[in-house]
């Protein structure tokens, strides 16, 4: 009896030792979506004292929200240091997806500085850049939201083995923030392109670029103000627009772009809601539209077609054509809205070119919109 319970024993302990670690796959892909180069730096597990350092200050908050929200935040000379190790990893340390034109050093700061954000307006109660639509469930400071912050706290804690966000526990901690509040719309439609995109993309690989005037026809989203109302009527004029511009046969796909934005709360998706009317109500193939359902505002519009068109590989020195309402035609024009992408983004998504009309104009995207940036942790 004591020998088959020392078997028994053994083998539990045996099993324990080798147990696979639990992986959350929303975790791995919020993880992959916001963070993309600090998963690959989680993967080659660099060695830096700064790292160290950093787990023994949030492990001595024993687990005190406060403490392990502030302990968590990035100092800039954390940043620093960390980046400039990026900088010197090889290139075989990243995966093609996870770099954009500034390179390694300026990503993994970009989404350090992103993961401090999440951080402050999720856990500290700091308030979002878009306070109307963007944070959390319940408002900063009440009962409820320091309720949700210590289970998020806790939940960050019990995926401590998750093997996708391991650089260092700020990175459980931003992604356990967002998913306590169900802040899931960074990967709502994923995979974007393989679930909602894949006949219009295995047009696009045998698509002869040279063909066409126009790599794509982009139609911002214009939401309605009605959480019963599925399509705007401005909506509803881009649609007709963009149908009687496909029709000239000048460009082979329609891009359409828009989140679920607006009122704050609703259903209906401005992309899917697009593509909707443009299939059933004029006809146009489902393979030559491609939807882009993540942009919250008209400069991650453009900055999110730009993406759509790299995943197609269209060729981004061609011009695309915007068509959309007058007053959102100017707006894309003015100076107003050069500065808004300067402040927001931090650079044009692409050069507004050629007014054809009083609701087109050409753009010529830029490679800068490839950044991914979590400081807007709903679109990246």
């Amino acid at each position: 009896m004591i020998k088959k319970t020392v078997i028994a024993l053994s083998l539990l302990l045996a099993q324990q030792v080798h147990a696979a670690p639990v992986r959350d796959q929303h975790w791995s892909l919020l993880a992959n979506r916001l963070f993309p180069a600090l998963v690959d730096m989680g993967t080659a597990r660099p060695g830096t004292a700064v790292l160290a350092g950093r787990r023994a200050r949030i492990d001595a908050c024993k687990q005190e929200p406060g403490c392990v929200l502030n302990a968590g935040l990035w100092t800039d000379a954390e940043i620093e240091a960390i980046a400039a190790a990026a900088a010197k990893a090889p290139a075989s340390s990243w995966r093609k997806a996870t770099l954009a034109d500034d390179g390694a050093q300026a990503q993994v700061a970009r989404e350090l500085r992103g993961l401090n954000s999440i951080i402050q307006v999720y856990g500290l109660g700091m308030a979002p850049h878009y306070p109307l639509i963007d944070g959390p469930i319940d408002a900063a400071g009440s009962a409820r939201f320091n309720a949700t912050v210590k289970d998020a706290v806790w939940l960050a804690e019990a995926g401590e083995d998750d093997p996708v966000p391991s650089l260092d526990p700020s990175l459980r901690l931003a992604i356990a923030l967002l998913d306590v509040n169900d802040r899931n719309d960074a990967v709502a439609f994923e995979p974007l392109d393989m679930a909602h995109n894949a006949a219009a993309l295995g047009r696009a690989r045998i698509i002869d670029w040279k063909l066409y005037h126009y790599t794509a026809i982009i139609i911002p989203g214009v939401g309605p103000e009605t959480l019963s109302m599925a399509l705007s009527a401005r909506g509803k004029l881009n649609v007709r627009m963009a149908a009687k511009r496909f029709a000239d046969g000048e460009a082979p796909f329609v891009i359409l772009s828009g989140a679920s934005v607006h009122p704050k709360g609703s259903r209906f998706v401005e992309a899917v809601e697009m593509r909707r009317a443009l299939i059933e109500r004029f006809g146009v193939p489902a393979e030559s539209i491609i939807i882009e359902p993540y942009a919250r505002h008209t400069t991650t519009n453009l900055r999110n077609v730009t993406r759509r068109l790299a995943a197609m590989g269209a060729p981004l020195d061609k011009d695309s054509l915007i068509i959309t309402n007058v007053d959102q035609s100017r707006y894309i024009e003015s100076a107003e809205f050069a500065a808004r992408n300067q402040k927001e983004l931090g650079y044009p998504p692409g050069t507004v070119g050629t007014r054809l009309s009083p609701t087109e104009l050409t753009f010529r995207p830029s490679a800068k919109s490839l950044r991914i940036d979590p400081a807007d942790p709903l679109d990246p």
